[in-house]
């Protein structure tokens, strides 16, 4: 089967497509913006990429088109696909249909830290040979590719609150219905499709009616949204983490390694790779999900020390003159916020030197811009890209104009960070797109 993908460069529908392949299908796909790392691990496995969404792409002839939640009405393509009535589905529901079904599906929901998680828990599985399938948004060192399809009866899969598709406006993770779910945490984000808090904790909800009586719900037992979601309704198991009890962990001891426990009881320690109290928190619930999948949870604790980590988050992409670059995915308020504070417990008293592109729907929308100077608060210097803001920059982070600069051009904010950074400073770029290849161009800067 020909299955052509709208919109394939996102990290999820770039995941369908490695899938798709890997199950036999010829794949193409097309898209607007082709940045690494997905464009490069397309290729890489073969996949043809047309740039832009002509409509005379239907001369493909595939047998479906699957179109990503990216891909809105009056987009060229899909309007001729709608136009002479091709066939077409959601990715979510192309992959419920046609890769989990007859799978234990271990799924992670939550505002952040769905893409570490969800790569920490297929880390453990496979370390303790369960080799299963999964689809992450992002590419687990690891593994080196974003998704995989195996003989296992297992697939883990990070569940997206998003919704589907402009067909579908229902969150990605209500097609999933897994037996194993993360509720991570849950915060007001897409400004764009939800209307407030509330209407995210009903599409979560929805997931949580879908989970078996025999199945399992890990929730965060520190939140108060999770909590109501969890009132609306509970039918299958729950076990909670991060509470005064159930699962807990404890701060990184004099060696580095944390405790791990379950109801008071230390079943193992770990040095973790990841800094930060919030991937101590992922760690925690994927040390949970793959107990429910048969993995001890000795087993599962000491193989959390061998996690290589994510491409994107607080990936170094190298060092210069003693100046080290990283690139993050954080753009919401409480992940810049954890980004930095991870950082600091690193850095010490070094200098962190933060580089920031709002670029969300929701950073767009201005929703969040009055969160953002606290959430900077670890960075010692910053820079704020304004490019195609619809808001004033300056005034928003007014509270810590005494270290922070607003710049309109990628090229200024480069020259500005090359000529003040000195050896020994941290520099951290937050994006969840390409940021204009600002990584590169800061790296030659430097060694220029």
């Amino acid at each position: 089967m020909h299955i052509h993908i709208l919109g394939v460069c996102g990290t999820f529908m770039g995941g369908i497509a490695l899938l798709a392949r890997a199950a036999g299908h010829r794949v193409t796909g097309c898209d607007a913006n082709v940045y690494p790392p997905m464009s490069t691990q397309l290729q890489a496995e073969g996949i043809d990429l047309i740039e832009g969404y002509q409509p005379s792409q239907t001369g493909l002839a595939a047998d479906v088109y699957v179109v990503g939640n990216a891909i809105s009405r009056g987009n060229p393509l899909l309007e001729e696909i709608l136009d002479r009535g091709l066939p077409y589905v959601s990715g979510p529901q192309w992959l419920a249909e046609n890769v989990l079904q007859g799978k234990w599906v271990l799924a992670v929901a939550g505002t952040h830290g769905k893409t570490t998680t969800t790569s920490i828990l297929a880390w453990l599985l496979d370390r303790a040979g369960l080799a299963p399938g999964f689809l992450v948004g992002g590419v687990p060192l690891d593994f080196g590719v974003s998704a995989r399809l195996s003989d296992s009866p297992f697939f883990v899969i990070e569940a997206d609150e998003y919704d589907t598709a402009f067909c579908d406006k229902r969150s990605k993770f209500v097609h999933y219905r897994p037996r194993t779910a993360i509720l991570n945490n849950l915060e007001f984000d897409h400004a764009d499709i939800f209307a407030d808090l509330g209407a995210i904790e009903t599409q979560f909800h929805h997931l949580v009616r879908t989970i078996p009586r025999g199945g399992r719900i890990i929730a965060n037992g520190a939140q108060a949204s999770v909590d109501r979601v969890i009132e609306r309704g509970l039918w299958s198991e729950i076990e909670r983490f991060g509470a005064t009890n159930g699962w807990q962990v404890s701060e990184p001891e004099a060696d580095g390694a944390c405790a791990f426990s379950y109801d008071g009881e230390v079943l193992g320690r770990a040095a973790l790779p990841l800094s930060g109290a919030h991937n101590r928190l992922n760690a925690l619930a994927a040390v949970a999900a793959a107990r429910h999948a048969g993995v001890a949870p000795r087993q599962a604790i000491e193989s959390l020390a061998t996690f290589g980590g994510i491409k994107r988050r607080l990936e170094l992409r190298g060092t210069v003159r003693g100046v080290a670059v990283f690139d993050d995915f954080a753009h919401h308020p409480t992940a810049i916020a954890a980004t930095l504070e991870g950082m600091r417990q690193q850095a010490g008293s070094r200098r962190i030197l933060a580089l920031l592109e709002p670029r969300s729907n929701t950073m767009k929308l201005g929703v969040m811009k009055s969160q953002l100077p606290e959430s900077l608060a670890q960075a010692d210097r910053v820079w704020c890209y304004a490019g195609n803001l619809g808001w004033d920059a300056n005034e928003a982070l007014a509270p810590i104009a005494g270290k922070t600069r607003v710049l309109d051009r990628i090229g200024d904010i480069v020259a500005e960070v090359a000529g003040e950074a000195r050896a020994g400073d941290q520099v951290v770029v937050m994006s969840n797109g390409g940021f204009g290849g600002i990584h590169e161009k800061l790296l030659a800067a430097l060694s220029g």
